[in-house]
């Protein structure tokens, strides 16, 4: 069972910079994971929040509440949230980082993260595909 993550701002897809990141919204993208995850037989539970003391808390009880992975796109903490970067490293499950856009294409604060060095991967730039990809490399052991 898998739990996707998505951090500040995603919940303004399909609003928040079309250019950037399309047209689609975030229940076209949480539409796409659940289809994604019936069709690798395995259960997606899809949050959004804005707060990050609420993502905080949900990786940190992802497997106490049976989850076997995260795919996380912290979005703006990617940057900042040492916090954010410490719940991952304290919890035990696999973690993949996800970006839509290629953020180490944009501005220079956005090539560095505090998080991916704590994650098992982190894919940047395939858009939605990107958290298939995740998805699929949790699955399967590696990424």
């Amino acid at each position: 069972m898998l739990l996707v993550l998505n951090g500040p701002n995603l919940n303004r897809l399909g609003l928040r910079e079309p250019g950037v990141y399309g047209s689609q919204t975030l229940e076209d993208l949480e539409r796409l994971c659940e289809a994604w995850g019936a069709e690798l037989e395995t259960p997606v539970t899809c949050r959004q929040s804005n707060y990050e003391g609420q993502l905080l808390e949900w990786v940190q009880d992802a497997q106490e509440h049976g989850f076997t992975g995260i795919v996380i796109n912290p979005g703006a903490l990617t940057h900042s949230s040492y916090a954010l970067r410490d719940a991952i490293a304290g919890q035990p499950l696999p973690v993949v980082e996800v970006h839509i856009s290629n953020v180490d294409a944009r501005e220079a604060f956005r090539h560095t993260s505090v998080t991916a060095a704590v994650c098992r991967g982190k894919i940047s730039g395939l858009g939605f595909l990107g958290y298939r990809l995740a998805m699929e490399a949790l699955l399967e052991g590696s990424g």
